[in-house]
């Protein structure tokens, strides 16, 4: 008797290791006493939904578990020893919940000990039955035995597929198949269905075309109309129309809870001659539909392939059709080919980080936490804020009081007071303004000073719209006053009070309103009002991002470019801020007119800047090795880099083409690592500045090249000349600082990604020169072991061996990039799957999410999930990136990433850096905050601004 394949039980894990082998002596089933019991450890995991999911089984020795229990001195084995450490407390409260926890934890351990048992009983009779049959099957000749072998086979396959869905596989497989993601209870879904009728019907009938739209697949509708077909062809229904009743079947149908009735659904769908089984035309067909669904256009184009993929994995008898039980079998197993992008898992430490959480607080101790974490968080920020405020405020009273005590307040009162008290603040932030764009300035202080500890340069710019906000409030104050106030008042004084107070500065004429306005004073400060005006609104988020539209030919006015012209008029702001404050009405000392010694030194270093980018524009000549437009309109650039040109990942650059424009100036991410021969930005069309470079750069471009990735692509073999390009930089950004952090968790949204993949691509370049390092460091040591009596001695050695302390200090990276379009993958499709094979030592760990993709579990993406395991199991790469690196669909679960982090890397300290959109900075802030005031888990929130 041949023996018998080992049987591996799946239950609700995602890997299990151990592997349960039935021996020809002994059957798991076999009751003896002369036997002796073996028992295995089995380490669980309690999830939130009250299901256990199976992470080990290891051999173990015999416990008494019920004696264990009623003793007092509860003993657990030694799976048990290894989960959640249970600290004792002086709360009573605490050790009660502890106990009934383990109880629980017991219980649940019976009750699987005794489903094991049972199905591993059931196995080992249906096994020999079924190898009986294959075998007599196997012994037959003649024309039909080939096809009899292969019905047995398929009969065999059946049987141990109807073991494999366990109670908590069904349980598992019911989160899947779902038509209808609806957060609205079963009522509620149901009225909304109701009154979608009510408005689309006709006569008391929905048309099948408007059958999507009424059950909210208006964006599925293709995918809508075969489920509608396949409910119909169920009823035996042959119309286009049908009613309010029908209707209310047809929904009760699709969100039925059972998983057999939405399976048989799905089947019924493939299965349109309904004769019970599915052939590779029919597959072939569905995918089509499900990439339709989600806007997989490349999924369409090879949907051939992975239908002959799918029967080859489900039909190995090559009978040439499926049936419902084999479908059923692929997607309650799909998780066995989903290891190649695996969550993290969770560790000793998770239950009792949340346990801290279970203790009530008082709400006195919970704000006070609150408010120590708030100003641990935000104490740089601060401290700045603070020594601001309190220069405003000295400088305003300071000046307030002075003008109080001049003969001019005794006309003008406290409204010449608050003027002048504003015009101080205004020359202050005037000055300070520059400082913040300041970018050289800014990115030597951050890279050779200890001033980034104390000071938040990732908040420069921010701290520039801070002071911008100050800027109005002070005109407000300044020119409000005067031109509401000040000057009113003066002009209908009285001629002995003017005469008494104001003569020696105005002379013997009392001036009227307009002397006043027109005067050098008024009109300097009436220009200056205007052209900030201009300025600050232009520069608005509204105007900045076009988030306003205006008729022709007045939509000029929105756009970075409007925005960055406009700016450009505080030039003009500036030579009129000097000019106004050296003719004052009520000073004439030179030494007392200060406006210009607030500007000297901001002025002359933010001058000094824009010179050096200027002469460094000249300096930094770079050559185009490369270009590409890639779908998404990104445009890929390579470069040359300049000797003099370094940089750290995570930096920036600005980036000129004078066939654009000759003026500006845009910064982009460095996408190369600072170890590249090159330099390498991706530009993302958004604007009309970008908008242009793409035109410009596509008209010397060629066509695609078969076997390569990208729309149109050149490089110095075009015969087109490529425009020229300068650049200047580097320049200092948040993600520059994450060699400061043994953990990272990178996320990217979208073009959002770029700052990160030089991260990537330099944590790369510093595993394998380690490794690298590594090898040599013990070729030398083998080396010298073998000589004799120079070990010791050995010069070489002593050069080498300090190098063994230079490790990477970097243990973890997590990149999550999402995206919504699938054509995103291509922009870095080669440093993700350089990634993928050179990481041998798992540092980083890459997740892509693909959100125009139903999420996982919806039937609409259901196929397209098996399709994406089965491929990833048979040829290593993913169908929806083209990449070794799975795709997710769907938004991620930041909640569960973060839980996740934490019982991995209990204890530690973890950079989050986001660049992305502002929604979800504010989540992940938010995060941060509520995890870290949980448990000893810190983590660091930076943001990268655009």
């Amino acid at each position: 008797m041949s023996a018998v394949p080992r049987h591996e039980r799946r239950w609700a894990s995602d890997t299990v290791p151990g592997r349960a082998t039935v021996s020809a002596g002994t059957s798991p089933g076999t009751d003896s006493s002369s036997a002796v019991e073996e028992f295995v450890e089995v380490t669980l995991d309690l999830q939130d939904d009250d299901t256990i999911v199976l992470r080990s089984v290891e051999p173990a020795s015999v416990i008494n578990i019920d004696d264990g229990v009623a003793g007092s001195g509860y003993e657990t084995p030694a799976s048990v020893s290894r989960s959640p450490t249970m600290r004792r407390s002086s709360s009573r409260g605490f050790r009660q919940f502890s106990q009934e926890l383990k109880a629980e934890a017991v219980a649940k351990a019976r009750q699987f000990s005794q489903e094991l048992k049972s199905e591993l009983r059931r196995f080992s009779w249906s096994h020999s039955q079924a190898s009986r049959a294959l075998s007599s099957s196997s012994g037959h000749n003649g024309a039909g035995g080939g096809f009899e072998t292969a019905l047995a086979a398929r009969a065999l396959r059946r049987q141990r597929a109807q073991l494999d869905r366990t109670r908590s596989g069904a349980h598992k497989a019911l989160r899947g198949l779902k038509f209808i993601s609806s957060k609205s209870n079963g009522v509620d879904a149901w009225n909304e269905v109701q009154n979608s009728f009510d408005r689309i019907s006709k006569d008391g009938f929905l048309n099948r075309a408007d059958f999507a739209q009424c059950i909210g697949m208006k964006d599925s509708k293709e995918f809508a109309l075969e489920l509608f077909d396949a409910l119909s062809r169920k009823r035996r229904l042959k119309v286009d129309n049908i009613n309010k009743e029908e209707l209310f079947e047809f929904w009760s149908q699709i969100t039925d809870q059972s998983f057999d009735s939405r399976l048989q659904i799905f089947f019924d769908m493939v299965d349109k001659n309904e004769d019970g089984r599915i052939t590779e035309e029919e597959v072939k067909e569905i995918i089509m539909l499900s990439a339709s669904a989600n806007r997989l256009s490349r999924l369409k184009e090879q949907a051939e392939e992975y239908a002959a993929l799918i029967m080859e994995e489900l039909d190995p008898e090559g009978l040439g059709y499926i049936e419902l039980w084999q479908l059923e079998t692929l997607l309650l197993q799909k998780d066995t080919y989903l290891n190649y992008s695996q969550a993290l898992s969770y560790t000793s430490q998770a239950l009792s980080q949340n346990l801290q959480g279970l203790r009530k607080k008082s709400p006195i101790r919970r704000m006070s936490r609150r408010l120590i974490y708030y100003l641990q968080e935000n104490w740089k920020r601060l401290w700045v804020l603070t020594l601001w405020v309190c220069i405003m405020t000295g400088l305003f009273t300071w000046k307030f009081i002075q003008y109080k005590r001049k003969d001019a307040f005794h006309i003008m009162g406290y409204c010449l007071s608050t003027a002048k008290g504003g015009a101080e603040t205004l020359k202050f932030n005037m000055a300070l303004i520059l400082l913040p764009v300041c970018r050289n300035t800014i990115t030597w202080l951050r890279s050779t000073t200890k001033l980034g500890y104390a000071v938040p340069f990732d908040d420069n710019i921010n701290f520039h719209k801070t002071i911008a906000g100050a800027i109005v409030i002070g005109i407000i104050l300044h020119a409000g006053d005067h031109l509401a106030c000040d000057f009113p008042r003066l002009v209908s004084t009285s001629k002995d009070n003017y005469e008494t107070y104001l003569k020696g500065v105005f002379g013997d004429t009392k001036p009227s309103y307009g002397d006043l306005a027109k005067g050098v004073e008024g009109v300097t400060g009436i220009l200056m009002v205007i052209l900030m005006i201009i300025a600050f609104t232009l520069a608005t988020k509204w105007f900045r991002r076009n988030l306003i539209k205006l008729p022709k030919p007045f939509s000029r006015l929105t756009g970075f470019n409007a925005f960055w012209y406009s700016h450009h008029l505080f030039v003009i702001v500036y030579v009129l801020l000097i000019v106004h404050g050296t003719k004052l009405y009520l000073v004439h000392k030179w030494y007392l007119k200060t406006t210009w010694m607030y500007l000297a030194v901001p002025v002359l270093l933010y001058t000094s800047e824009r010179i050096l980018r200027l002469f460094r524009s000249g300096l930094y000549t770079v050559r185009l090795g490369k270009v590409a437009i890639y779908p998404g309109n990104v445009l890929t650039l390579q470069m040359s880099k300049p000797p003099q040109f370094r940089y750290k990942s995570g930096q920036y650059m600005f980036v000129q083409c004078p066939a654009v424009s000759p003026f500006e100036w845009h910064p982009f991410s460095i996408t190369s690592a600072p170890g590249d021969d090159y330099l390498s930005v991706h530009i993302r069309q958004l604007g009309d500045w970008t908008q242009e470079l793409k035109r410009v750069f596509s008209e010397a471009c060629e066509p695609p090249v078969s076997g390569k990735s990208g729309l149109l692509r050149a490089d110095e073999t075009t015969k087109k000349s490529l425009p020229k390009l300068k650049i200047d930089g580097p320049y200092g950004a948040p993600a520059q600082d994450y060699k400061k952090y043994d953990v990272l968790l990178l996320v990217g949204l979208g073009i959002g990604a770029t700052p990160f993949i030089s991260i990537l691509k330099d944590l790369l370049n510093n595993i394998i020169k380690m490794e690298e390092m590594a090898d040599s460091i013990s070729d030398i040591s083998r080396g010298s072991d073998l000589s004799v009596g120079s070990t010791t001695d050995s010069p070489s050695l002593n050069k080498i061996a300090p190098k063994r302390k230079k490790t990477l200090k970097t243990t973890n990276a997590y990149f999550y990039w999402v995206t919504r379009e699938q054509g995103s993958f291509d922009w870095f499709k080669g440093v993700m799957n350089e990634v993928a094979e050179l990481d041998q030592r798992g540092v980083i760990e890459m997740h892509n999410y693909l959100t125009s993709v139903y999420e996982e579990g919806d039937a609409r993406s259901a196929l397209i999930t098996m399709v994406q395991a089965l491929n990833h199991a048979k040829n290593g790469v993913d169908i929806v990136s083209g990449t070794r690196v799975r795709t997710h669909f769907a938004r991620p679960n930041w909640k569960k990433v973060f839980h996740k982090m934490c019982s991995k890397h209990y204890n530690g300290r973890i950079g989050v850096f986001y660049c992305g959109a502002p929604v979800l900075a504010k989540e992940l802030s938010k995060l941060c905050f509520e995890f870290n005031e949980k448990g000893p888990t810190k983590f660091e929130f930076h943001k990268e601004h655009f």
